[in-house]
């Protein structure tokens, strides 16, 4: 089964290294497209800046990665921050690093070590989630059905994705692609077939 690590929302980071400010914005992103708009947002939100460097990983196979140096020596943060990302085995994730300069010149090594440092940084202290491949499933349960729900749903591989009261109750749950074999079975012998569950859509689902 095929997993992977991304951001949940949005976070923010900073960080001083002799002088000058670094600030990681992090972000889960759905496309590419996504991650660029996030980029051109944030390169906005500091015009002043003196380098705006980003990378991205945007979408669930590794393939669709991109990052830039804006103006640092070539290599010393793009790169370092893409690294960073593919380290800690992130997808759907965009990262911009802002740099307000201090006066000091920090040399290659110095800029990698910041630019990666600030990245890892950010991402320890950023909500991390799981993505894993799995089965979108629309469940339909009359109240008293839905009463013993909880029950049947324990110790499965399963995340309630959204619940809808109205004259019966609508769940929407992913289920991991492990254990997804066994569930559509198991649920019509659970409620006797009194119960409806149908498969929406296949993908990676946050668990």
């Amino acid at each position: 089964m095929k997993e992977f690590l991304t951001v949940l929302g949005e976070s923010e980071n900073l960080i001083i290294i002799s002088k000058s400010k670094f600030i990681t914005y992090l972000k889960g992103v759905e496309s590419e497209e996504e991650a660029k708009e996030f980029v051109q947002r944030i390169k906005k939100q500091n015009s002043l800046a003196t380098h705006n460097c980003y990378a991205y990983i945007a979408d669930s196979e590794g393939l669709l990665q991109k990052f830039s140096d804006d103006g640092e020596p070539q290599g010393t943060a793009g790169l370092p921050m893409l690294e960073v990302l593919k380290a800690k085995n992130l997808r759907k994730t965009a990262v911009v690093v802002t740099r307000y300069f201090g006066g000091v010149k920090l040399g290659a090594g110095g800029l990698v070590r910041a630019y990666a440092g600030s990245v890892a940084e950010a991402v320890e202290k950023a909500k991390i989630v799981q993505n894993a491949e799995g089965v979108l499933v629309e469940i339909v349960l009359n109240y008293e059905q839905y009463s013993k729900l909880n029950r049947f749903l324990e110790g499965k591989k399963v995340k309630i994705v959204e619940t809808l009261f109205d004259d019966d109750v609508k769940i929407t749950v992913a289920v991991k692609e492990d254990g997804f074999e066994t569930f559509l079975p198991s649920f019509n012998d659970y409620y006797s077939g009194k119960g409806t569950a149908k498969v929406l859509k296949r993908g990676y689902f946050i668990f």
